[in-house]
C-alpha cells in the first residue's frame, strides 16, 4: 500500500484515501476500525464533501444523533481528529 502521511500520519492527498488506507492509518494508531467507527468516517466524509470543512463536534453530533461522550468512549481520544486522520480529512481546527 503505497500512501504519503504528514508528521502525525494525516493522509497527504486526500484522493488516494480507501476504507484500506483508512485501516492502514489505524494500524499505525494501534487501533481497529469497526463498522461503527467506519459509518462516523464515510459520513465526516460526506460532511467535508458538502461543506468544504471538516464537521465540528457539535455539529457531527448533531447530525449524527450521538451523544458527544459516546463518541469519546468509542474512540478514546479527542474523535474528531482520529475521524478526520483515519477518513482522509484535514486535521480538524483547535486541534494540537
Amino acid at each position: 500500500m503505497d500512501f504519503q502521511t504528514d508528521g502525525e500520519g494525516f493522509l497527504l492527498n486526500r484522493d488516494q484515501w480507501t476504507p484500506e488506507i483508512a485501516a492502514e492509518i489505524a494500524k499505525r494508531d494501534g487501533r481497529e476500525i469497526t463498522d461503527e467507527i467506519m459509518g462516523f468516517i464515510n459520513a465526516a466524509r460526506k460532511m467535508y464533501d458538502e461543506n468544504g470543512t471538516v464537521p465540528a463536534i457539535r455539529n457531527f453530533t448533531k447530525t449524527m444523533g450521538v451523544d458527544k461522550k459516546h463518541l469519546f468512549n468509542v474512540f478514546e481520544t479527542g474523535p474528531m481528529k482520529l475521524i478526520c486522520k483515519w477518513g482522509g480529512l484535514p486535521k480538524p481546527t483547535g486541534c494540537v
